[in-house]
Protein backbone atom coordinates (compact mmCIF):
# COMPACT_ATOMS: atom_id res chain seq x y z
CA UNK A 1 0.00 0.00 0.00
CA UNK A 2 2.60 2.49 1.48
CA UNK A 3 4.41 1.61 -2.14
CA UNK A 4 1.08 2.94 -4.39
CA UNK A 5 0.34 5.63 -2.36
CA UNK A 6 3.57 7.01 -3.23
CA UNK A 7 3.81 5.76 -6.60
CA UNK A 8 0.88 8.00 -7.49
CA UNK A 9 2.24 11.44 -5.67
CA UNK A 10 1.54 14.08 -7.40
CA UNK A 11 4.71 15.61 -9.09
CA UNK A 12 2.96 18.89 -9.60
CA UNK A 13 2.23 19.81 -6.31
CA UNK A 14 4.81 22.23 -4.74
CA UNK A 15 7.50 21.64 -2.67
CA UNK A 16 7.22 20.57 1.11
CA UNK A 17 8.22 22.48 4.13
CA UNK A 18 11.10 20.03 4.27
CA UNK A 19 12.50 21.15 1.23
CA UNK A 20 11.90 17.94 -0.20
CA UNK A 21 9.88 17.50 -3.80
CA UNK A 22 6.88 15.02 -4.09
CA UNK A 23 9.09 13.84 -7.24
CA UNK A 24 12.03 12.90 -5.59
CA UNK A 25 9.87 10.47 -3.34
CA UNK A 26 8.62 9.39 -6.38
CA UNK A 27 11.61 9.19 -7.95
CA UNK A 28 13.00 7.00 -4.73
CA UNK A 29 9.99 4.76 -3.86
CA UNK A 30 11.87 1.43 -4.51
CA UNK A 31 14.15 2.78 -1.64
CA UNK A 32 11.46 4.56 0.53
CA UNK A 33 8.99 2.19 0.69
CA UNK A 34 10.49 -0.36 3.20
CA UNK A 35 12.02 2.02 6.11
CA UNK A 36 8.12 4.02 5.68
CA UNK A 37 6.12 0.85 5.99
CA UNK A 38 8.51 0.74 9.52
CA UNK A 39 7.55 3.73 10.64
CA UNK A 40 3.89 3.46 9.75
CA UNK A 41 4.00 0.58 11.53
CA UNK A 42 5.62 1.56 14.95
CA UNK A 43 3.58 5.06 15.03
CA UNK A 44 0.18 2.92 14.70
CA UNK A 45 1.69 0.16 17.30
CA UNK A 46 2.92 3.30 19.86
CA UNK A 47 0.09 6.17 18.94
CA UNK A 48 2.35 8.73 18.07
CA UNK A 49 3.51 11.00 15.15
CA UNK A 50 7.17 11.66 14.54
CA UNK A 51 7.76 15.08 15.99
CA UNK A 52 8.46 16.74 12.42
CA UNK A 53 5.46 15.26 10.60
CA UNK A 54 3.08 17.45 13.12
CA UNK A 55 4.50 20.72 11.75
CA UNK A 56 3.28 22.57 9.22
CA UNK A 57 3.42 25.92 7.55
CA UNK A 58 0.63 27.78 7.15
CA UNK A 59 0.00 30.02 4.37
CA UNK A 60 -2.92 32.09 2.90
CA UNK A 61 -4.23 30.46 -0.41
CA UNK A 62 -6.37 33.22 -2.95
CA UNK A 63 -9.92 31.99 -3.31
CA UNK A 64 -11.77 34.54 -5.45
CA UNK A 65 -12.28 38.36 -5.19
CA UNK A 66 -10.22 41.17 -4.94
CA UNK A 67 -6.89 39.65 -4.04
CA UNK A 68 -5.77 42.88 -2.26
CA UNK A 69 -8.57 41.84 0.41
CA UNK A 70 -7.51 39.82 2.99
CA UNK A 71 -10.75 38.52 3.40
CA UNK A 72 -9.89 36.46 0.06
CA UNK A 73 -7.65 34.20 0.98
CA UNK A 74 -7.92 30.89 3.27
CA UNK A 75 -5.75 29.48 5.01
CA UNK A 76 -4.09 26.24 4.40
CA UNK A 77 -1.71 23.55 6.33
CA UNK A 78 1.46 22.51 4.19
CA UNK A 79 2.33 19.13 5.69
CA UNK A 80 4.85 16.78 4.52
CA UNK A 81 4.32 13.99 2.69
CA UNK A 82 4.99 11.09 4.63
CA UNK A 83 2.89 11.74 7.12
CA UNK A 84 0.06 12.82 4.08
CA UNK A 85 0.33 9.45 3.26
CA UNK A 86 0.29 7.56 6.78
CA UNK A 87 -2.86 10.07 6.91
CA UNK A 88 -3.86 7.86 3.68
CA UNK A 89 -3.53 4.80 5.32
CA UNK A 90 -4.85 5.27 8.39
CA UNK A 91 -8.28 6.67 6.31
CA UNK A 92 -8.42 2.99 4.34
CA UNK A 93 -7.85 1.49 7.54
CA UNK A 94 -10.74 3.44 9.09
CA UNK A 95 -13.11 3.24 6.05
CA UNK A 96 -12.31 -1.14 5.39
CA UNK A 97 -13.44 -1.85 9.28
CA UNK A 98 -16.35 0.87 8.86
CA UNK A 99 -17.47 -0.55 5.51
CA UNK A 100 -16.78 -4.49 6.18
CA UNK A 101 -18.65 -4.08 9.81
CA UNK A 102 -21.17 -2.39 8.61
CA UNK A 103 -20.79 0.59 11.18
CA UNK A 104 -22.63 3.43 8.36
CA UNK A 105 -25.84 2.17 7.19
CA UNK A 106 -26.51 2.62 3.46
CA UNK A 107 -29.11 5.59 4.01
CA UNK A 108 -26.15 7.65 5.35
CA UNK A 109 -24.25 9.81 2.77
CA UNK A 110 -22.13 12.23 4.81
CA UNK A 111 -18.50 11.84 4.53
CA UNK A 112 -18.86 8.31 2.13
CA UNK A 113 -17.23 8.10 -0.98
CA UNK A 114 -19.43 8.23 -3.73
CA UNK A 115 -21.91 9.67 -1.89
CA UNK A 116 -23.41 13.15 -1.24
CA UNK A 117 -26.13 15.51 0.34
CA UNK A 118 -27.44 15.23 -3.66
CA UNK A 119 -27.58 11.50 -3.43
CA UNK A 120 -29.14 11.61 0.10
CA UNK A 121 -32.26 13.72 -1.72
CA UNK A 122 -32.72 11.56 -4.42
CA UNK A 123 -32.62 8.59 -1.91
CA UNK A 124 -35.10 10.06 -0.04
CA UNK A 125 -37.19 11.34 -2.74
CA UNK A 126 -37.27 8.19 -4.61
CA UNK A 127 -38.73 6.56 -0.90
CA UNK A 128 -41.36 9.17 -0.48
Amino acid sequence: MVRDLLHHLDTHKPMEPDGIHPGVLRELVEVLTKPLSTIYQQSWLNGQVPVDWRLANVTPMYEQGWKVDLGNYRPVSLTLVPGKVMEQIILSAIMWHVQGKQVIRPSQHGFMKGRSCLTNVISFYDKV
